[in-house]
């Protein structure tokens, strides 16, 4: 009989390592720079259950639901929570690159299978039958190779889609009345929202930015998209911001003509690729909710600011 030696501390070191490598890619295929730490903490907790596994009586730790809580434990611990549907998109991205890279595994091995390997695994029946354990090999490598081509793909296509956000994305700086508020910013191309009045564009920011200088009872009115009620019973001179409001008409969903609150702020910079843009001709629509639903961005930028030469 022989003697199994495993060398826990390899084992741990290894894992260590793939895990990293796993997490490190989903970082990467999402857009996440994460700390470094929180990445080798979650990494650390995989590869030591794994060296857990060759306990006695750790068979329990190899149920499937050990398995999903442990990964999602090591997702929380690598990118924290920020929203439901951030934490599924990230899980879905890490989930998708394990079972890729476990297919290319298996077809890998499969594919370097020596001949002898391959007649070694043929068996006979007691009828003289012969097994099947080639056919199944055969047609595990296709389908390992299969499932792996297909999450890739997708897994690439949510990456094209991050680093064409990514490529779009700005650092924003509004000061208002001595008040500073920083923010990552989207440039959408496709915002032509202007005052019909002054033509001045409109940019759109999350109102929780200014959490501090506007009241509650304004940011539970954006947040009902009750702007035309807080219009009703707002006392502009009651508030240090009163000349500054504006209230903008635009179309919403369904073509519906609604306000938007917007403030005039004493000037907005935005920062991208090495460059500068300033601008104080511009008014700031205050969202009362989130503006990407994994906390991406909290401000939308209106292209011409890009071209503003700063007069205004």
């Amino acid at each position: 009989m022989k003697l199994l030696v495993v060398y826990v501390d390899l084992v741990f070191l290894s894992n260590l390592i793939i895990d990293g490598a796993v997490l490190l890619t989903t970082a990467w295929v999402r857009g996440i720079r994460p700390k470094w730490w929180r990445l080798a903490a979650a990494a650390a907790v995989g590869a030591a259950y794994t060296a857990l596994l060759f306990l006695p009586g750790a068979g329990w730790l190899l149920s499937v639901l050990v398995k999903i809580a442990l990964s999602l434990l090591m997702l929380l611990i690598a990118f924290g929570f920020g929203g439901l549907q951030r934490f599924i998109r990230i899980a879905v991205a890490f989930y998708g690159i394990n079972f890729a890279a476990a297919g290319g595994v298996i077809g890998l091995h499969y594919l370097l299978q020596s001949r002898g390997g391959m007649w070694d695994r043929l068996w006979l029946t007691d009828g003289g039958g012969v097994g099947i354990e080639v056919q199944y090999g055969l047609a595990s490598v296709l389908a390992a190779a299969g499932a792996a081509l297909l999450i890739w793909r997708a897994v690439w296509s949510s990456r094209k889609h991050t680093e064409r956000t990514l490529g779009s994305l700005a650092e924003v700086t509004v000061e208002i009345g001595g008040r500073t508020a920083r923010c990552t910013g989207l440039i959408d191309t496709g915002n032509r929202l202007y005052d019909p009045l002054t033509r001045t564009p409109v940019m759109v920011a999350e109102a929780a930015l200014w959490s501090g200088e506007l009241p509650e009872a304004w940011i539970e009115a954006l947040r009902s998209g009750d702007v035309e009620g807080l219009l009703a019973r707002l006392d502009l001179g009651g508030h240090a911001w009163g000349e500054r409001l504006r209230f903008v008409p635009y179309r919403g969903i369904g073509g519906r003509t609604q306000l938007m609150l917007a403030v005039k702020p004493d000037r907005v910079c935005i920062e991208r690729n090495g460059r500068r843009s300033e601008t104080s001709r511009v008014l700031v629509g205050l969202e009362g909710g989130t503006l990407a639903s994994d906390g991406a961005y909290q401000a939308i930028i209106h292209p011409s600011m890009l071209e503003d030469d700063g007069s205004g």
